[in-house]
C-alpha cells in the first residue's frame, strides 16, 4: 500500500486561461479512504485522471509513495480505476473481464483463476463468472468493474463516480459494500463524486473543491460542523445550510425580528470591508418553533412540508418587511428557508409557522470574503 501526495499540481488545458486544478495540495494516508467532492466542472475528475496519469501535469508533482510519478505512464503507476461507466468488454464472461489486466500483464492462468476466484468470492459474485455482462444487473456490472481493481491488487484505488448509474436503492447498497470492502482490503482509495451524501457517509476524509481550488479538507464530522467557508457550508448536508445576512448591531445579528447574540471575540474580527455585516448559516435542525412573540423569532410561511418518515423538513419562504434584507439562500433556492419540525405534528401548506436559532448552533461567515469566523 502506499500514500498519494499532490504536491501543488496544477492542469492547465490549452486554449485556456483558468486552470481546471489549480495547486492542488493534497495528501492521503496509506489505507485511507478519501473523497474528492464538488459540483459539476470543479476539477475533481480531472485531480482523478492527473493520479491516474490520463492527464498532463502543467505544474507541481504527484508522489505515490516516495516516488515520484508525474511523468511515468499509467500502466507503470501500479493503480486500478473503476470508472462510471464500468467499461466492461461485452464479448468476454464475467472472469475474463476480471482477469483481463492479469493476462496482458503475463500473469500465469493458474494464479488468473485463483485471484478471480478470491475476488469473486468478496463481491458476492462466484456464480455469476461464466455469464456476459449484457446477462448481469447495473449493480453486478459495478461488482465486476471492482473486482477487475482488485485483482491486480494495487497501491492505489481510484474510483470516478461508480454509483451514478444506478437507482436510488442499489446506489445505498453498493456504497455500503465499497465502503466495507476498502476497510477489508485496506488499500489506499481516491473517489469521486458530485453526490454529497455518498461523500458523508463513506469517506475517512472528504475534501471538497470548487472552480479547481481545494476549499477544505476534513472528516465527515469535520465539514458538517466546522465548514471553512460559505461555499463548503451550502455544499455539505441534506438538507442544505440556510444562509443569510445579518445586520450586527449591539452584539446581535439581526434581520427584521430575528435576532443572535453573536460572541465578541467573533465580531472582533470584522474588517471595515464587512460593512457591519455578516453571512449567519443555521442547519435546519438548529431551528426550534416557538410563539410568535418569543425573542427573536421570525415567521416563515410553509409552501411544502416534506415528511420522510422518522424526519420531516417544512420548505417556506421568509417573510416580513426585512425578508428581502436577509438574502436568504438554503437547499430550496433564493428566499427559501427549510426548517426540520416534529414528523408526528407537521405544519399545513400555506400556514405560518415562527422559528428561532437555537443559540450556539449557527455558523458565523465573513460577509465580504466567505471565510468562517466563528
Amino acid at each position: 500500500m502506499a500514500t498519494v501526495t499532490y504536491d501543488h499540481a496544477t492542469r492547465l488545458y490549452p486554449g485556456t486561461e483558468r486552470p481546471a486544478v489549480d495547486q492542488l495540495d493534497l495528501h492521503i494516508e496509506d489505507g485511507e479512504f478519501l473523497v474528492l467532492v464538488g459540483p459539476s466542472g470543479c476539477g475533481k475528475s480531472t485531480s482523478l485522471r492527473m493520479l491516474a496519469g490520463l492527464e498532463d501535469v502543467n505544474a507541481g508533482s504527484i508522489y505515490i509513495g516516495d516516488r515520484d510519478v508525474t511523468d511515468v505512464q499509467p500502466k507503470d503507476r501500479d493503480i486500478a480505476m473503476v470508472f462510471q461507466n464500468y467499461a466492461l468488454y461485452p464479448h468476454m464472461s464475467v472472469a475474463d473481464n476480471m482477469g483481463f489486466a492479469l493476462k496482458i500483464a503475463g500473469t500465469p492462468k493458474q494464479e488468473i483463476r485463483k485471484r478471480v476466484e478470491e475476488a469473486a468470492a468478496i463481491l458476492d459474485l462466484t456464480e455469476y463468472l461464466d455469464r456476459k455482462p449484457k446477462a448481469l444487473s447495473g449493480g453486478q456490472r459495478q461488482r465486476v468493474a471492482m473486482g477487475r481493481a482488485i485483482v491486480r491488487q494495487p497501491q492505489v484505488f481510484l474510483m470516478d463516480e461508480p454509483l451514478s448509474n444506478l437507482d436510488a436503492k442499489l446506489r445505498v447498497q453498493t456504497r455500503t459494500q465499497i465502503a466495507s470492502l476498502q476497510r477489508r482490503l485496506g488499500v489506499t482509495t481516491v473517489y469521486v463524486t458530485h453526490d454529497q451524501t455518498e461523500a458523508l457517509t463513506m469517506g475517512d476524509r472528504i475534501a471538497v473543491l470548487k472552480d479547481g481550488i481545494l476549499q477544505q479538507v476534513g472528516t465527515p464530522r469535520d465539514m458538517y460542523d466546522t465548514p471553512a467557508n460559505v461555499f463548503v457550508a451550502g455544499f455539505i448536508g441534506s438538507p442544505a445550510m440556510n444562509l443569510a445576512t445579518f445586520d450586527v448591531t449591539d452584539g446581535y445579528a439581526k434581520v427584521g425580528a430575528a435576532q443572535v447574540r453573536i460572541d465578541p471575540a467573533v465580531l472582533a474580527k470584522l474588517t471595515p470591508e464587512d460593512k457591519n455585516q455578516i453571512v449567519l448559516g443555521f442547519r435546519p435542525e438548529a431551528l426550534d418553533q416557538a410563539e410568535a412573540d418569543a425573542p427573536g423569532a421570525f415567521p416563515v410561511e410553509v409552501n411544502i412540508v416534506e415528511e420522510l418518515g422518522s424526519d420531516a423538513f417544512v420548505y417556506g419562504s421568509l417573510t416580513g418587511p426585512a425578508a428581502q434584507d436577509a438574502q436568504l439562500t438554503s437547499g430550496a433556492g433564493e428566499g427559501q428557508v427549510i426548517v426540520r419540525v416534529n414528523p408526528r405534528t407537521v405544519p399545513g401548506k400555506g400556514s405560518t409557522i415562527w422559528v428561532t436559532i437555537r443559540e450556539g448552533s449557527q455558523h458565523v461567515f465573513s460577509k465580504s470574503t466567505g471565510e468562517r469566523l466563528s
